[in-house]
């Protein structure tokens, strides 16, 4: 996965919301009142959505491949002192192995040393690139050691045990918080099969009654249209609330957001 930096990602918004405006305008302009007007609207959030998070997506698979190799370089890094190297000949070789997209980080930071720059600032420049939450815990601790005087390669193992450890419990975490995670999507298609039901069952064939006083409560096309709002909202806060319980953040619900709410549109524009 490709590195997605935080000026793209902010890029993405600003374009895909532009978008979606227009529609939103556009929609409001020509098409107010018409059975097409829920269609765009969905239409506008899906396109102001999408593309913020696919590369929500792409960056969290980024980040979690540069964590997921962390414990292998501290662990080299410690097999390469012991051999005698010093501190920047053991990050040096060890940029040479293959550790995802934490190996091009690694070559950018040994190029830094080699051309002057101090250990401290190009671990620092590191951490400002790579930006994961491993990452900003153990640095700091790397840099204290090294402005403390002590031998820094020492810091490495304690380092690689303590993020050994944390990415079990993340993986812990995940799988405890799945099960949550499918419910959201259970209880949506739940929520559709019961109005789609209901529906078919009930408003439908109470309009071939063809009594005034039903027709005066509600017809089957505004049932729809009511049932067309409740999915859409019900998908779009339900697919944030995936997110944040499956990963921890509401952006990486917004690709759970987009999914439910196709469905929705999808189930509601066929089968109903």
């Amino acid at each position: 996965m490709p590195k997605v930096d935080k000026w793209e990602k902010k890029i993405a918004w600003i374009v895909s919301s532009v978008l979606g405006v227009t529609i939103i305008v556009t929609a409001c302009i020509m098409l107010q009142g018409s059975p097409l007007f829920d269609e765009y609207l969905i239409l506008a959030v899906v396109i102001t959505v999408f593309p913020p998070a696919v590369l929500d997506y792409i960056d969290y698979r980024w980040k979690r491949s540069i964590d997921k190799h962390l414990p292998d370089l501290f662990r080299s890094i410690v097999q390469a002192q012991k051999t005698g190297m010093t501190l920047p000949k053991a990050l040096e070789e060890v940029s040479k192995r293959r550790y995802g997209p934490l190996a091009k980080e690694l070559k950018k930071m040994v190029a830094q040393m080699s051309w002057g720059v101090p250990f401290e600032k190009a671990l620092q420049s590191l951490s400002d690139r790579v930006d994961t939450t491993l990452i900003r815990r153990t640095v700091p601790l790397i840099l204290e050691a090294s402005r403390s005087g002590g031998r820094v390669e020492k810091v490495f193992d304690p380092m690689e045990k303590f993020v050994q450890t944390t990415l079990s419990f993340d993986a812990e975490r995940k799988t405890q918080t799945r099960p949550y995670v499918a419910i959201t999507y259970i209880a949506f298609f739940v929520f559709l099969f019961t109005i789609v039901m209901l529906f078919k069952s009930f408003f439908v064939r109470m309009s071939e009654i063809s009594t005034a006083e039903f027709a005066a409560i509600m017809t089957p096309e505004e049932a729809r249209r009511v049932f067309f709002h409740m999915s859409s909202i019900q998908a779009f806060f339900g697919g944030l609330m995936a997110g944040k319980m499956g990963e921890g953040t509401i952006g990486a619900g917004l690709k759970h957001s987009v999914i439910l709410l196709a469905c929705g549109y999808l189930t509601l524009k066929f089968v109903a």
